[in-house]
């Protein structure tokens, strides 16, 4: 019958759950909860995990977040162009040449602002 057929996905489904509950909740079971100075200081970001929510940051983090969205929206986005370029009419490349100009403008004002010296 039809739920014959279906028996096998239902068993291997349940199997795939069952693994999944266990590797998710067998570690906190059995690992060890020892907290230590080293396990609560700050890890990348350079601040305390534990001071007030509304310390002030350098403007330094916001112009290197900046930076990055400008790399990564440049490559995100101009590589479906590279690969489609034979398919391109005349009014993607010039969409594209408007956003590679602001992508440009951005990149100029990381530079201005100091982004680039890392000092």
């Amino acid at each position: 019958m039809l739920l014959n057929n279906y028996f096998n996905i239902l068993i291997f489904s349940l199997l795939s759950l069952l693994l999944a509950l266990l590797i998710i909740f067998l570690p906190f079971l059995f690992a060890l909860k020892i907290e230590n100075k080293e396990k609560l200081s700050s890890y990348e970001c350079g601040f305390s995990p534990f001071e007030d929510s509304r310390s002030e940051f350098e403007v330094k983090f916001y112009l290197i977040g900046i930076l990055f969205i400008i790399f990564d929206l440049e490559i995100s986005f101009l590589f479906p162009l590279a690969v489609s370029i034979q398919y391109s009419t005349y009014n993607s490349v010039f969409s594209v040449l408007i956003f590679v100009i602001v992508l440009i403008i951005g990149f100029f004002y990381e530079w201005q602002k100091g982004a680039l010296d890392w000092s």
